[in-house]
């Protein structure tokens, strides 16, 4: 089933029917969605989007970013849908003071917690029992100029170990940096009311995905853990998980799957 220690990294992407899906105290689940197979079920996916989400599916200018939008939320949907063993159109949202999703109405509302991420062709959807998680994905452009917003955004320690890695990592390792703290952020769920100058994580090739300090909460870095995501090798992606002890499955979104039918 994929399954790794927390700290492994480059995870094995198994192919997995949404069915009713189980899931451990001590798991982390993260899906893949691929939105660029040539085989997307958009039809099937839109069927499943609420309202709102239709709403805002058809404010998208370009057909593209419309089917992104549809297949990466219409899947966020179906899987949640599985683990809860309820219709996908059941499900209903509240939202925290800076956005963050959390189950409104459902038997297991205290139970399940789950992060979105996506990002060009790819959404990862991660999913965990009562620990707080965050999920992100980037898509590295090559052209990108990382210097400025390193300054800007980093701790001082982390734009140093940045400039002085060779050239040809700088890049990937900006990015590798910059989703381990939007991951870290996205899981406590406070948003930019946390700088992101005031805690580093760990980014260098090879070495494990970490916190590494957090100025105003010093024990921050003992309560937390975080593991790269493979996503592709143009995509940056981590995921942040309160705890440790957590085991890691990742499984590909099935673009073929049974997919089940819409209630009317």
């Amino acid at each position: 089933m994929g399954l790794t220690d927390t700290a492994a990294t480059s995870p094995t992407w198994f192919l997995t029917h949404c069915g009713h899906i189980g899931l451990r105290e001590n798991e982390v689940h993260v899906w893949l969605v691929r939105m660029d197979d040539a085989d997307l079920p958009v039809e099937s996916c839109e069927q499943f989007l609420a309202s709102e989400e239709h709403e805002r599916a058809s404010r998208f200018k370009f057909a593209a970013d419309r089917t992104r939008y549809i297949v990466g939320h219409g899947a966020f949907r179906l899987v949640l849908a599985s683990y809860l063993k309820i219709n996908p159109l059941d499900l209903q949202f509240s939202f925290g003071p800076n956005g963050k999703p959390k189950l409104a109405v459902t038997p297991a509302k205290d139970e399940l917690e789950f992060n979105l991420s996506h990002s060009h062709e790819v959404a990862l959807i991660a999913v965990t029992l009562r620990r707080q998680i965050g999920v992100d994905v980037e898509f590295i452009k090559k052209d990108f100029q990382w210097p400025e917003v390193a300054e800007r955004f980093f701790a001082p320690g982390e734009v140093t170990k940045l400039r002085a890695l060779p050239q040809e990592h700088q890049l990937r390792a900006f990015f590798t940096c910059w989703t381990r703290k939007e991951a870290y952020i996205k899981a406590k769920g406070e948003g930019l009311s946390i700088p992101l100058q005031n805690f580093e994580v760990s980014f260098c090739p090879g070495e494990p995905a970490a916190l590494l300090g957090c100025k105003s909460e010093p024990k921050e870095a003992t309560r937390w853990s975080l593991a790269e995501i493979e996503a592709g090798p143009d995509y940056a992606a981590s995921v942040a998980v309160e705890g440790h002890g957590w085991q890691l499955k990742c499984r590909r979104w099935p673009h073929e799957s049974n997919l089940p039918q819409s209630r009317k």
